[in-house]
């Protein structure tokens, strides 16, 4: 079989070099199969995997895309080690919407809106203040080791490109069950972060250095905001109109699977309607799913409900499978590293330089606005962000994955091959930073939360054992996504006559918001769009 397997992987090789022409169109059906194969060995080795302490899915990938990519590329003779060549439209259209728009249909709500001011800080303000410390760092550090033969942009770009965190790899890590404020806050603030992230780097790309002067700045900003907005509301209003249309002509009634089609149909276009636009469709696609979530889930049967919840995670979960064990397998591409010119000593201190501006930059903004968040709900019930938590965030953001691989890719090649030997070192100093981060700060995430954290683990085996007060399964999130804690309890009327003062409202603004959304919801937004009514409420509290 050993020459079976051999002029396979040479097939394999050729369909890359190919790119998926006509001419190797046998080859690019090897390369499917063989990539669906190891796609599967994944799942297999995940699962074995699963009570591991120390190893997450992460991890596993990557390292069976390395394996995989030293196999194809001894048997090819060094010639190839990928089976499928990158594509950063590919990644951007077809991966990426369905992790976003499954974190945006399952996140549990109450803890995402709980924490939105915190998280709207650390995923805009933050990337802000990242960028500026990246970008300034590489400009200033790497004529120091050799390396400075990069204009404006390419330093501003690489700024976006390491302050985008991994979203996938961090998600893996930290349990939304054993610390889910933690959970909602690093999570919260990746979405934001990925969106801040593409939306600079799109602004950054078409800026003219030349002409760079505090009103064109001014413009940049205003033109973030545009697009924040603007991707938001699109999402809302495709969420709110898949809802209407399902409550409004009940598909159920003859075939489920109407509903399950439009609910995944009408979510891929939120996202490339936002991108015919020229918007964010990241925001747009996360928020279509929270309102879905809220209003569509509850118009369709009970049969759809389980089916669009477990086909959106499995959607989501083969994206993030195939982002990682393609990132393994690239990491032994031999043309980049070929093309790349520059020596042992300054590929280590470009690393060097990188990973610790990745450091400083997320520090830099992490504690400071941890601090001015528990500064502002000073007056609140809500729990300070202790300094463990924020220890916590910062070492669990600080992994980079696919979202910096694409942006490093669209900037510095072209559809994924460069030949000017700067380019290919930035291209290969991204894999190994994304390397490095997944595995070693990914390695430790876990025995961190661990050692830092460990009443959470017994919290969570108690509330296990017995019956639970909260309102912590995915039905009860579902049906109070939008309140309090206090709120779920339904101990909210010391909030009800409260809310008639001003003074309420600048106190405890998240909860008098809660209050405000919640009447409005029941009264005006659910019997339009649907979901449950208020005793359904009470009956799941």
């Amino acid at each position: 079989m050993a020459w079976w397997w051999e002029a396979m992987v040479v097939v394999v090789a050729a369909a890359a070099a190919d790119g998926g022409t006509g001419a190797g169109s046998s080859g690019t059906v090897v390369s499917i199969c063989v990539f669906t194969a190891v796609l599967c060995l994944c799942l297999v080795a995940g699962h074995l995997l699963e009570e591991n302490k120390w190893v997450n899915e992460s991890i596993t990938a990557l390292l069976i895309g390395c394996v995989v990519g030293a196999v194809i590329f001894l048997l090819s003779k060094g010639k190839n080690s990928r089976i499928l060549r990158f594509d950063e439209q590919l990644f951007f259209i077809y991966v990426l919407p369905p992790i976003i728009f499954n974190a945006g249909f399952q996140v549990k709500k109450k803890q995402f809106f709980h924490n939105f001011l915190t998280i709207m800080s650390f995923g805009i303000f933050g990337v802000f203040i990242s960028v500026a410390i990246v970008s300034t760092g590489c400009y200033w550090l790497f004529p120091k080791v050799g390396f400075g033969n990069l204009d404006a942009v390419d330093y501003l770009a690489l700024g976006a490109i390491f302050s985008s965190t991994d979203t996938v790899c961090t998600l893996q890590v930290i349990s939304q069950d054993e610390t889910p404020r933690l959970y909602s806050l690093v999570f919260g603030e990746g979405v934001v972060n990925d969106a801040t992230s593409v939306v600079l780097f799109n602004a950054i790309k078409n800026l003219d250095i030349s002409q760079l002067k505090g009103r064109v700045a001014l413009k940049v900003i205003l033109d973030f905001l545009y697009l924040f907005f603007t991707s938001t509301m699109l999402g809302v209003m495709i969420g709110l109109s898949t809802a209407y249309a399902l409550k409004a002509l009940y598909f159920g009634r003859h075939s489920t699977d109407r509903e399950v089609a439009l609910m995944a149909l009408m979510a891929y276009l939120s996202y490339m309607l936002a991108e015919l636009l020229d918007l964010s469709g990241i925001l747009t696609v996360f928020f279509c799913g929270i309102v879905m979530s809220h209003y569509a889930w509850h118009n369709v049967t009970e049969s759809s409900r389980i089916t669009t919840r477990h086909i959106f995670a499995t959607l989501s979960f083969i994206a993030e499978t195939f982002i990682l064990l393609y990132v393994g397998m690239d990491a032994l591409d031999i043309d980049k590293w070929k093309t790349s010119e520059t020596s042992f000593k300054t590929s280590l201190g470009i690393f060097g330089i990188i990973i610790s501006l990745v450091l400083l930059g997320r520090a830099a903004f992490v504690f400071p606005l941890s601090i001015m968040s528990n500064y502002m709900s000073r007056s609140s019930e809500r729990a300070p962000i202790t300094f463990k938590h924020q220890v916590v965030i910062w070492w669990a953001g600080l992994m980079r994955g696919a979202v910096s691989i694409a942006l490093a890719y669209n900037q510095f090649t072209f559809s994924g091959v460069t030949l000017d030997p700067v380019h290919a070192t930035i291209i290969t100093s991204t894999i190994i930073v994304v390397f490095f981060t997944t595995l070693v700060f990914g390695f430790l995430t876990r025995p961190l939360i661990s050692a830092m954290l460990p009443q959470h683990r017994q919290s969570t085996a108690v509330a296990g054992g017995g019956h639970s007060t909260g309102s912590n399964s995915p039905k009860d999130d579902f049906i109070l996504p939008f309140l309090s804690l206090e709120e779920a309890s339904g101990s909210g009327s010391g909030f009800l006559q409260a809310k008639r003062s001003i003074s309420m409202l600048l106190e405890r603004p998240v909860h008098t918001v809660h209050i405000y959304w919640r009447k409005f919801d029941d009264k005006f937004m659910r019997p339009i769009f649907g979901g449950p009514v208020d005793r359904d409420r009470t009956n799941y509290s």
